[in-house]
């Protein structure tokens, strides 16, 4: 019985004979010699099938496979240097499970419409699959920094009573007759956790009803929030680039190959350790300024805005003190300096925009209530969350970072709608 085997196990092997179940993803030929790439999920291997040592039964399956035919190979895993893989199998034996008709996605140009509707399948090309592996080792790379932090994983709900970052980005539902909304962040309910643990983070799925077509968006998304006791700004921010820093190097060291798949440059990623640089927004609006722009000072930055300020610098930049007015009801202002919020944002380099937000948050009763009432929120939908600021309040702070734009900016792909599986955009909800 030969051992069964994940073709990413193959340096364990060498010189074994071994069975590797998977799918063709392509094959050539050269006279009396098969070539076939077998995938398995893992890797892809070159499987080498010579007529004169199989059997002509076996040697005749070759010449019914098609691309994705689902198949059960057989043979000898040798090294070879010219492999990516590093190794290669003789093949012994083809057992065929099924054989594949008319494939959609061909070698020959599609457009990304035809690709969108055929995610389902477009996801087991060499590029979809490298991105999405990236992403496996970001959402592990996160969990582990704050697994060895100490950090508790609470997680959030989905449906929500409230908003949490305003209320034009909401998708509203009935909940048994009440008005329930789809969550836009976690964070309101990991305060409420960080008091009982100290220290805490949540991920899961977050959803804003923006009517945006931008590379940079999404209507349903990932994010991973951290909250913490007894923060404030400062340890925030030194808490974020720690975080990005450590995802970031953990891609570096475990995922080169998917980043050589990506021909994916990695100078910048490899310069993305902390300290990173930390500039004053009315420093932000002076480069803005310096570049030519006629930016309104105590707007929002956008899309154009975020790029040309992360282009002045070659690892990430954490901008804070935002003018209090655009920010979230819930975001401490500065006692020296009122007008600004004690927020800040981290936009990654190469003009991939934002990919954290976050802020000390207000600890006070009566100052929150005021900001609840100023941005005409229901106090009934959000006594409980006073209710933190009645029993034991303390400084505290936190952020949430994006998944899918980390993994854009990292991965370098240009559109998030191919960082995430099933992409849901302004006009796509299928597949």
């Amino acid at each position: 019985m030969k051992p069964v085997i994940r073709i990413s196990q193959s340096a364990q092997y060498e010189n074994q004979e071994v069975t590797i179940k998977g799918w063709l993803y392509n094959m050539r030929s050269s006279g009396k010699v098969r070539f076939l790439l077998v995938r398995d999920g893992s890797a892809i291997i070159q499987c080498v099938v010579v007529k004169s040592e199989v059997s002509d039964e076996v040697f005749e399956k070759t010449e019914l496979l098609t691309q994705e035919s689902s198949l059960i190979v057989t043979g000898k895993l040798v090294a070879d240097k010219r492999s990516p893989l590093g190794y290669e199998m003789h093949v012994s034996d083809i057992e065929i499970v099924q054989i594949t008709k008319d494939y959609p996605i061909t070698k020959k140009e599609h457009g990304i419409d035809f690709l969108m509707d055929h995610r389902h399948l477009w996801i087991r090309s060499k590029r979809q699959h490298a991105i999405l592996r990236i992403r496996h080792e970001i959402i592990n790379a996160a969990r582990q920094f704050f697994n060895e932090r100490d950090f508790v994983l609470v997680d959030s709900p989905i449906f929500t009573p409230n908003a949490a970052e305003g209320t034009t980005t909401l998708f509203k539902t009935d909940y048994f007759g009440s008005p329930a909304y789809l969550t836009q962040s976690g964070q309101l309910y990991a305060e409420a956790a960080c008091m009982a643990f100290g220290r805490v983070y949540c991920f899961g799925p977050t959803f804003r009803a923006e009517k945006s077509k931008t590379r940079r968006h999404l209507t349903e998304f990932w994010m991973i929030e951290p909250e913490v006791a007894y923060f404030d700004l400062q340890d925030d921010m030194q808490l974020a680039e720690e975080f990005v820093s450590y995802i970031v190097q953990t891609v570096l060291k475990n995922r080169r190959a998917e980043l050589e798949t990506l021909e994916r440059h990695t100078k910048i990623l490899e310069n993305t350790v902390p300290p990173f640089p930390k500039i004053h927004y009315n420093e932000a609006v002076e480069i803005l300024k310096k570049h030519g722009v006629d930016f309104p000072y105590g707007d929002d930055f956008g899309g154009a805005d975020e790029t040309i300020l992360s282009e002045e610098f070659d690892k990430p930049v954490i901008i804070h003190h935002y003018p209090a007015d655009i920010k979230a009801f819930y975001m401490k202002r500065d006692p020296q300096e009122p007008q600004f919020a004690l927020a800040m944002d981290m936009l990654a380099p190469e003009g991939y925009g934002e990919i954290i937000g976050g802020s000390q948050r207000e600890d006070d009763y009566d100052t929150l209530l005021q900001r609840i009432r100023e941005h005409n929120l229901d106090e009934k939908d959000f006594e409980w969350y006073l209710d933190l600021r009645k029993y034991g309040s303390v400084p505290h702070a936190g952020f949430g970072l994006g998944i899918e734009r980390t993994v854009a900016w990292i991965t370098g792909t240009k559109h998030v709608r191919e960082t995430i599986p099933f992409p849901r955009l302004l006009q796509r909800i299928y597949p």
